[in-house]
């Protein structure tokens, strides 16, 4: 007889009642080592003689799996099945099995034996194991706007227990309505393993707005829960709009390449289409552009886009053509004469109003008018016309020629006072040339917009009249100065200035002399009278004096 069976029988004779306590749950993970506690894990009783675990069998009886003494180091394994190999004890009298599997869902038992009782504590053991994986397989590779689609079918593999599957659309969970959303739920088990696998197929009826929308699946399980997305759908419908695009970014100049794009909103989007050019119909293909070269005004009006498989779907878009034309008489040199006429004739064509404008050498002028040309009526011409988008410009040389006329001729001591400059001025186009009656040390000329200007140094030795002649291929002028000797005009300096010498001492002394005659004529008139009347007094007869006295007398008389 098997000593555990002895024991117990021993136990049972002495009046030892078996006690069995209420089940308890254990869970385990699939694949993991089981690890069942004996009685909760509380500690064995002092008296313990020895933990026997066994198992409930699938027919109801009971099977052993290992005795263990209170006072032995090592375990008996009493199991003959699987659990031969896979049944151990802790030092905490816990049942240990490894690699645990569904089929280990049964219920141990704990038996505990002392001295005094003999108590059962019984273990219900469960094995969970979560999903292998979570995939959508046949996944759908488009929507089609109006048409239910199957988007795909979500699988959670080999899980215990089965795990459920929910569809999200956005973040939402999407509830299935028959109509637009059908779901199809199913669950598989595989006999080997006992483990479940949970499918869910969604099938969904999308329209225009679920244009990028996110698609998922959501198992959830008791142990984990995982999500799988799915990548944004395109979404095919067919085209309701259709509209033909002028590109250009501005006014379509005369000459420009105008592109023609027809778009329609259908998806994917048409791939031929049909543009109607001035009644012709073209066909393009893998494109939806059409390009007009070096459109002329005549092209202008209205043009049209197809669909090249639906005719009905078109659209129109109208041409503006802009252009401009101006022409401009005179253009480019134009040589005349001081005092002639110039007709001036400018004309414009264009789609729009025209704004006008004129520059003179690059200054903005009023738009010329020559009666009666001038010299300073020469120079650069230029005429702008200009609508939006396009300018145009027409431009002339004005060249205004003249016989030369001298305006001016002058003379000038030079700095040294040894020279003279003489400065002849002339208007005249094309520039004269100067040429002098007189030698010159140095010459000078500047022509600046029709003035020119001729400088020269001489040394005159004599009093001269100096020519000054200008002339140009339309004829020629002249001009006469007297010009002095510079030698005569420095001897005539210094004879003034001696002639003044002497003509203040001449003064000087002939003042002198004249003072001094007065005063002895005075005095000899006096001393005569004097005497006169004194011999008139004393003989009362007048005395006459010799002839020569005489003479004298009158001499000095005259001279007073």
């Amino acid at each position: 007889m098997d000593p555990s069976a002895l024991l117990w029988l021993t136990f049972m004779s002495a009046g030892t009642f078996l006690q069995v306590w209420g089940s308890d749950s254990v869970t385990a993970l699939y694949g993991e080592t089981i690890v069942i506690p004996c009685n909760g894990g509380a500690p064995a009783p002092e008296d313990l003689m020895f933990i026997k675990w066994k198992y409930e069998k699938d027919d109801g009886t009971p099977g052993d799996l290992l005795i263990k003494q209170a006072r032995s180091e090592q375990a008996t394994v009493q199991a003959t099945d699987s659990y031969a190999q896979r049944v151990s004890i802790d030092d905490k009298f816990s049942l240990l099995i490894t690699r645990a599997s569904l089929k280990d869902q049964k219920i141990f038992t704990c038996m505990v034996v002392s001295e005094t009782n003999l108590k059962e504590f019984p273990v219900s053991l469960v094995v969970h194991k979560k999903p292998s994986s979570v995939q959508i397989m046949d996944k759908s590779e488009i929507l089609q706007k109006d048409k239910p689609v199957t988007l795909g079918t979500c699988v959670s593999a080999d899980a215990n227990p089965a795990a459920t599957i929910t569809w999200k659309k956005n973040g939402k969970p999407l509830v299935a309505d028959g109509k637009v959303v059908v779901i199809t739920h199913s669950m598989k088990l595989d006999p080997a393993t006992g483990l479940s696998t949970t499918s869910s197929t969604l099938q969904y009826t999308a329209t225009k707005e679920d244009v990028g929308a996110v698609f998922a699946c959501l198992s959830t399980h008791e142990l984990t829960n995982q999500e799988t997305d799915l990548e944004p759908f395109p979404i095919h419908y067919s085209s309701e709009k259709v509209s033909l695009q002028i590109m250009s970014k501005g006014p379509i100049i005369e000459g420009d390449n105008v592109t023609l794009k027809c778009h329609a909103d259908g998806n994917p989007l048409p791939s031929a289409f049909f543009f109607h050019i001035k009644g012709e119909k073209k066909l393009v293909e893998n494109s939806d552009t059409y390009t007009l070269t070096a459109i002329s005004r005549g092209a202008a009006g209205e043009y049209k886009c197809s669909l090249a498989d639906n005719e009905k779907m078109e659209a129109t878009g109208n041409i503006v053509v802009s252009y401009l034309d101006l022409s401009l008489s005179p253009t480019g040199k134009v040589v005349k004469t001081v005092g002639d006429t110039l007709p001036l004739k400018m004309e414009k064509i264009s789609s729009g109003d025209v704004k006008v404008s004129w520059t003179k050498n690059g200054k903005t002028v009023k738009e010329p008018e020559f009666i009666k040309l001038t010299y300073a009526d020469a120079g650069i011409y230029i005429c702008e016309a200009s609508i939006t988008g396009l300018t145009q410009h027409q431009s002339f040389e004005l060249v205004v020629e003249g016989k030369p006329v001298i305006t001016s001729l002058t003379k000038r001591y030079a700095d040294d006072a040894q020279h003279k400059v003489l400065t002849c001025e002339a208007d005249g186009i094309p520039e004269p040339s100067f040429q002098w009656s007189i030698n010159s040390t140095n010459e000078e000329s500047t022509y600046i917009n029709g003035k020119a200007t001729h400088k020269i140094t001489v040394i005159p030795k004599m009093n001269l009249t100096v020519t000054c002649i200008v002339s140009n291929k339309l004829g020629e002028d002249f001009m006469t100065i007297n010009v002095s000797s510079v030698f005569k005009e420095n001897s005539e300096n210094e004879d003034f200035r001696e002639d003044s010498d002497d003509q203040a001492k001449l003064i000087v002394g002939v003042v002198a002399g004249l003072l001094i005659a007065a005063t002895m004529v005075g005095l000899i008139y006096w001393l005569y009278m004097k005497n006169s009347r004194q011999g008139s007094w004393k003989t009362n007869e007048k005395e006459e004096g010799t002839p020569e006295e005489s003479k004298k007398l009158e001499e000095n008389n005259h001279s007073v």
